[in-house]
């Protein structure tokens, strides 16, 4: 009797685990991508519009001379301070000369977004509308 409570625990554990799994990797890709493009001094894309809800940004370096990120910033906020930065949409890598890196999944709400590049220098007058 006992080893048979024994086998239904193992039962309930695995169903539980496999159910907890599922769920978080349909969460994990429950979402959209913006790929943007630096090249020396700027993103090749000045303005996007999306609708509201889960993206991940995917930001390539293609020629920029040197490595590149990305900071997001609501409309209105002073961009010099990290704190008005959206740190999910950092890209979780330095994107190196030639490659891709992404960023984690940033939950965009209706309104307008700066974004840009410290390290690329990139303008400041990129637009991200949610509408």
């Amino acid at each position: 009797m006992k080893s048979m409570k024994n086998v239904f625990a193992i039962i309930a554990l695995v169903v539980a685990t496999t159910v907890s799994s599922f769920a978080q990797s349909k969460s994990m890709t429950n979402f959209k991508t913006v790929r943007l493009e630096q090249t020396k001094g700027e993103f090749t894309q000045k303005q996007i519009t999306v609708s509201p809800g889960e993206y991940v940004f995917e930001i390539s370096n293609n020629n920029a001379g040197t490595d590149v990120g990305f900071v997001l910033v609501p409309q209105g906020k002073d961009i010099s301070k990290p704190e008005n930065h959206i740190k999910t949409a950092y890209v979780t890598n330095v994107v190196k000369e030639g490659t891709v890196e992404k960023t984690k999944s940033t939950t965009l709400t209706p309104g307008t977004y700066i974004y840009f590049c410290p390290l690329n220098k990139t303008s400041t007058d990129n637009v991200l509308i949610v509408k």
